[in-house]
Order: C-alpha cells, then sequence, then structure tokens
C-alpha cells in the first residue's frame, strides 16, 4: 500500500477497533464522505464514533448508517444531526461491486477507520466482511494470545 492512501500517517478521527474481531476481511477501500460544516469540526476535535456503523444501499447509493457525529456547540442553530445516514462517495465500478457482493454473497461492509487525508478531507477506510461465528472468535483470541506470549518471551530473553 502506498504511503499517499495509508491511514496510518493522518490523524484518525474515528476508529472501529472491533470489526477486524467480529467480521473476516476480505478487501478494503478507501472512500470519501459527504459531511457538513458542524461535522468536520466536531471530528477535528476528536469527537465522533464508528464503532456501531455499518454501510447500505439506499436509492440506489451506498450510505453511512448510525455513525455517531455528536453535535458541535458553536453551531448553534445551523447545527447537524448526529446519527444521519451520510453518503459515501465511490466510483460507479467500486458501487457495482461492492453492491453486489452484498446483494448476492451476504456479506457485510464495515467502516475501519475515518480519518483527514494529507489534504485534510475526512475519508473512510471500509471492508467487506464476513461475520465471524464464536468459534472463530476464540481462535482469533488464542492467536493473539500466543502473539503476545511470543513478544514476552523473546523480550525477557533479549534481557539475558
Amino acid at each position: 500500500m502506498s504511503t499517499k492512501h495509508n491511514p496510518e500517517n493522518y490523524k484518525v478521527a474515528a476508529q472501529n477497533k472491533r470489526a477486524r474481531f467480529d467480521y473476516e476481511i476480505l478487501e478494503t477501500l478507501q472512500v470519501g464522505i459527504v459531511l457538513t460544516g458542524s461535522e468536520v469540526k466536531s471530528l477535528r476535535l476528536g469527537k465522533g464514533s464508528i464503532a456501531e456503523a455499518h454501510a447500505g444501499e439506499m436509492q440506489g447509493e451506498l450510505y453511512l448508517f448510525n455513525a455517531n457525529i455528536p453535535e458541535y456547540k458553536q453551531a448553534n442553530q445551523f447545527n447537524h444531526e448526529p446519527k444521519r445516514p451520510r453518503k459515501l462517495l465511490l466510483r460507479k465500478k467500486e458501487l457495482n461491486k461492492l453492491l453486489g457482493a452484498i446483494r448476492k454473497k451476504g456479506l457485510t461492509i464495515v467502516p475501519l477507520v475515518m480519518y483527514f487525508n494529507h489534504r485534510g478531507l475526512v475519508k473512510l477506510e471500509i471492508a467487506l466482511g464476513r461475520g465471524k461465528n464464536t468459534v472463530d472468535k476464540r481462535e482469533t483470541i488464542k492467536e493473539r494470545d500466543w502473539k503476545r506470549d511470543q513478544h514476552r518471551i523473546l523480550r525477557n530473553r533479549n534481557k539475558e
């Protein structure tokens, strides 16, 4: 992945840490998102949550549902609704591919990270994922614990 589109290089506005645990990530994609001015200002303050959010189809377009961006207090009467559906911006070919996957294969579009890119625009990294069942989640926990133990053993070995 090039450094230009790498979200680790930018200011993260909101992150969905649980998504990789609950879903088997098949493919990721960077998309734009339509926001109002008060939403952008609220995100710049570090407020906002995409932990319970998901993307879906509405009127032939892709929208982000249930993402919480709290009201910006200084906006007064020009404020926004915190959990309104927000339109995602992507190419027609990508849109058709994602919509086909969620219709036919029963996959889910999950937001992973919302961040500001090098131009100061809000971008969203979404993933096409398949929900994990309990057995898969237990396997993920075992793997994570084993890696933690490996790092601990190696760190102790290097100190000696």
